[in-house]
């Protein structure tokens, strides 16, 4: 069977950005010296990027499943040049009814990974 991962574009828990900004609010409360807090602005900022390369992976790692079970679903439409319009079985109509279906949910998710992407993560 096919995997359905997670959907992308409804993401529940909070994103990096997010929470190093909230870091940021409460950091900005505290008294530190110029020195510390640029040191911990920096520190965030390397989090910040190295969290967006580490989703930017995973999406992308999600789009290329995507496009392989995609190509899988095109092999078994194959099927489709033996099929005859006088087909006794009418389930088989059915059958590949549900691989177009399914070719059309693994694009719609492959897209959104890639949008995620070009957002920089951010659900478009």
């Amino acid at each position: 069977m096919i995997y359905y991962g997670p959907p992308l574009a409804v993401e529940t828990s909070e994103n990096a950005g997010q929470l190093t900004r909230r870091i940021r609010n409460l950091i900005g409360t505290v008294a530190l010296d110029c020195d510390c807090r640029q040191r911990v602005n920096d520190a965030l900022q390397r989090f910040m990027t190295q969290e967006q390369q580490r989703h930017d992976r995973q999406c992308l790692l999600d789009a290329r499943q995507h496009r392989a079970s995609i190509a899988a679903l095109v092999d078994l439409l194959g099927e489709l040049e033996d099929v005859s319009w006088q087909e006794g079985d009418r389930s088989v109509f059915a059958e590949l009814a549900h691989i177009f279906d399914d070719i059309a949910r693994m694009a719609a998710l492959g897209s959104a990974a890639m949008q995620m992407i070009s957002h920089d993560g951010a659900v478009p």
